[in-house]
């Protein structure tokens, strides 16, 4: 098999959290780690980890940037991340996906051959922050202040070939998030039952 290149990681972690009564999203816990601590978990192999957000607990060797202005959305967040990242190849990733796994992160950079590859949810939504790409072209893409502030939008002129990963029947899915309070409870539930 093929060595892949090398790559770093960028986790979004910097939104306000407001549907979950504005606490610190990334260091809720599902399945007796956080939000955050998951998905750093996932990219074990990155020459470098990018969190966009406050400062918060995380391992010695996170680095911490800060989108401007703050609270700017994804796509400021994504522009800061990307100065930090000296690789040709990025994960691009949310803060609040508890059940990512190295192995998929691992099979999204085998499929990298365009500007980028993300993952495709069961309803056939793209997962804009579950996906890995060419850094320099999401530089292009999201490096205007002025351009775009939706990230779909300031994606649009990449060439992007989409995965839909198969989910093991009763498995919970990578793009599994938690936004809502309705989340976050399924997520804990989910997480009980693989460990009961």
């Amino acid at each position: 098999m093929q060595e892949l290149p090398p790559y770093s990681a960028v986790v979004l972690a910097g939104g306000r959290a407001s549907r979950l009564g504005g606490q610190a999203k990334p260091q809720l816990e599902v399945g007796g780690r956080s939000l955050l601590s998951a998905v750093l978990d996932a990219v074990p192999g990155a020459r470098r980890r990018v969190v966009v957000g406050p400062p918060q607990p995380a391992p010695g060797d996170v680095l911490f940037a800060r989108e401007d202005p703050v609270g700017g959305g994804p796509v400021a967040a994504l522009r800061a991340g990307l100065a930090a990242v000296g690789t040709d190849v990025v994960a691009v990733l949310a803060g609040d996906l508890p059940f990512l796994t190295a192995e998929l992160v691992a099979r999204l950079r085998e499929r990298l051959s365009a500007d980028g590859v993300l993952v495709v949810d069961d309803t056939g939504r793209d997962q804009l922050l579950l996906g890995v790409w060419r850094t320099a072209a999401l530089r292009t893409a999201v490096g205007d202040p002025d351009g775009p502030t939706a990230l779909h939008r300031a994606l649009r002129g990449l060439v992007v070939h989409r995965y839909r990963p198969e989910v093991a029947v009763g498995a919970p899915p990578p793009w599994l998030d938690c936004d809502t309070p309705e989340e976050l409870a399924h997520a804990r539930a989910v997480a009980a039952r693989r460990t009961g």
